[in-house]
């Protein structure tokens, strides 16, 4: 059974997905910036041309069947429910199918945590669309990025604004986490948080 209920509204949308990062070539591949980078992959894999609306980079496409849009805030990462809430509004979306990916420093590299609502964590990306939207009840994939190792001087804060380091498959992590949106997008949240949320 879909768990897109027919008829509930009059969306023309089945699902947001909203990738956080900050615009710019500076930031492209930092760790801030992992949520463009999946909404990038699954414009590639689905044919999408992102085009300039609501303050950011927006794609419609046909994601496992669903009709999808895929969003790239271009207001920096604290202003980021700017943009989102006026997508929401213009579709008639209600914040539960809204889909947002984001970087988390208290998660390994490469893991992935896929829940709807919860805190904000200090996310400034959270904490935006959470006041724009006035609520927390939005789905979150949590993509994570681990904190500074022992012996590295670098705020949080400065560690989120590099680049990975070159050990790590960056490639391989934002596939899964496209992956993850695919299967959350055909078979429900329960069924991509079983597979790959890690305990």
């Amino acid at each position: 059974m879909s768990w897109f209920r027919r008829g509930e509204a009059v969306s023309t949308l089945d699902l947001l997905v909203a990738g956080l990062g900050n615009p710019g070539r500076e930031y492209s591949g930092n760790r801030h910036n992992i949520g463009f980078m999946v909404a990038g992959e699954l414009a590639r894999r689905h044919d999408g041309r992102f085009r300039d609306k609501f303050s950011g980079q927006l794609a419609e496409l046909r994601l496992e069947g669903k009709r999808a849009a895929l969003l790239k805030p271009e207001t920096y990462m604290n202003e980021s429910g700017r943009s989102i809430a006026a997508a929401l509004r213009f579709f008639k979306l209600a914040p539960e199918k809204l889909l947002v990916i984001h970087d988390d420093v208290d998660l390994e590299p490469g893991r992935l945590q896929l829940r709807l609502g919860g805190g904000l964590a200090g996310h400034n990306g959270l904490r935006s669309i959470a006041q724009a939207l006035g609520t927390k009840e939005f789905l979150r994939l949590r993509v994570g990025i681990g904190r500074p190792g022992r012996g590295d001087r670098r705020s949080v804060a400065d560690f989120v604004l590099s680049d990975f380091e070159s050990e790590v498959d960056l490639g391989e992590i934002v596939a899964r986490a496209a992956d993850a949106v695919e299967l959350l997008a055909g078979e429900g949240p329960e069924s991509a948080q079983a597979r790959f949320n890690e305990r």
